[in-house]
């Protein structure tokens, strides 16, 4: 049944999506040229709300639980599993105080009308996979803004998306680099439950009725482990939390 109405409704949501990414495409240019980071910041956070609020166009809900009390004066690393596509939107707009900043495939910087744009002009380290020496520049860059701004970034650590929604083992590379050149950053997992199933039947139809749920788990202050550590505790605490 849930199928069923998948082939109904996600015409109707890829139609909606289509018109949000490509309203906010030339929107984000004229507040970044007139309005500079600060309003184009605002028009990426009402970006992600509205595609946020498109999930409901399937039956879909979005639980997001965030009992921490997070710093706003010190950056922040979110590591989180990764189960489609579909996880960013509610990073963004739930946690939108933080200024955070996606490590994410250098393909996505083009061709993709508001989201490219965002990669590619609002502070992401846009990587290569097939070139590690610009991808540990991309990376560095990221970092030293982190320091420099206080800015806070996103990273999927397992690097693929987990299409089943069991978590894949991290890799410790792009999180041990900023734990390197960030000696202040704050680690937070982000557990992630069941918007793998949004995308259970591939891109069409997608997936009707899921609640879908994001919880912000208990910080890991790093000073004293490795990066070793860091990860095994966040990948440990994310993985109690995946149904």
């Amino acid at each position: 049944m849930r199928k069923f109405f998948g082939y109904l409704l996600s015409p109707v949501f890829y139609l909606l999506f289509g018109i949000v990414i490509t309203v906010f495409h030339p929107v984000q240019w004229l507040c970044l040229k007139l309005g500079g980071y600060q309003t184009h910041k605002k028009s990426v956070d009402i970006l992600n709300g509205c595609l946020l609020a498109l999930y409901y166009v399937l039956g879909n809900r979005v639980k997001f639980i965030n009992k921490q009390q997070l710093p706003t004066d010190r950056p922040i690393l979110f590591v989180a599993n990764h189960q489609s596509m579909y996880d960013i939107p509610p990073l963004i707009f739930f946690l939108r105080k933080h200024h955070g900043k996606f490590i994410s495939k250098i393909e996505l910087a083009k061709g993709i009308p508001s989201i490219s744009f965002n990669l590619r002009h609002g502070g992401a380290a846009n990587i290569d996979r097939k070139d590690p020496k610009q991808s540990i520049a991309e990376i560095l860059k990221l970092a030293n803004n982190m320091k420099a701004k206080n800015w806070s970034a996103f990273i999927f650590p397992e690097g693929t998306r987990a299409k089943t929604g069991k978590v894949k083992p991290f890799n410790v590379g792009g999180i041990a680099t900023i734990l390197k050149k960030v000696p202040n950053v704050l680690v937070v997992p982000i557990a992630i439950n069941d918007s793998w199933k949004m995308v259970r039947y591939g891109t069409f139809p997608l997936n009707t009725f899921i609640h879908m749920s994001w919880e912000v788990l208990a910080p890991i202050e790093p000073y004293g482990f490795n990066a070793e550590e860091v990860v095994a505790q966040a990948e440990a605490r994310i993985r109690e939390k995946i149904s």
